[in-house]
């Protein structure tokens, strides 16, 4: 073999090893990134400010799993909504109102959730302030 088909068949295989990979990288789905990161940025301290306010007033609610409901167990009355986020499928997020009973107690049924890690965002209003809270909850 001379230099000629050295060279020619040397290129041949590299213009195939970027193409497998220009075919590879169209078929791998998409990065598991956030993709409204600058917008929560330019929100941050107003969240912050909301995190920060649940523990000032101690106002933490009690999440407890029962059977196929899960009750939220707030100090005050409120208003509000609660957003459950699934971290490995974005096509499963679900919002629910909060519509809280005499004793501040919130129950949904999460029956139709799949089981498996949620993230829980819970935004809430009571006497002009703002809360926000987050937990990471397993559903069984």
């Amino acid at each position: 073999m001379n230099w000629g088909k050295g060279l020619i068949t040397g290129m041949i295989i590299f213009m195939l090893f970027i193409s497998a990979m220009g075919v590879r990288m169209f078929m791998v789905p998409g990065d598991d990134y956030d993709h409204q990161y600058y917008e929560k940025g330019l929100t941050f301290n107003r969240d912050y400010d909301r995190e920060k306010q649940v523990m000032t007033d101690q106002a933490t609610p009690v999440i407890e799993q029962v059977g196929q409901t899960l009750a939220l167990t707030f100090k005050t009355p409120l208003t509000g909504s609660i957003r459950f986020e699934r971290p490995s499928d974005q096509r499963q997020d679900r919002s629910f109102p909060l519509a809280p009973d005499a004793k501040n107690k919130v129950v949904l049924p999460i029956a139709k959730l799949a089981t498996g890690k949620w993230q829980l965002t819970i935004n809430w209003q009571h006497g002009g302030k703002n809360y926000l809270y987050h937990q990471e909850i397993t559903i069984q």
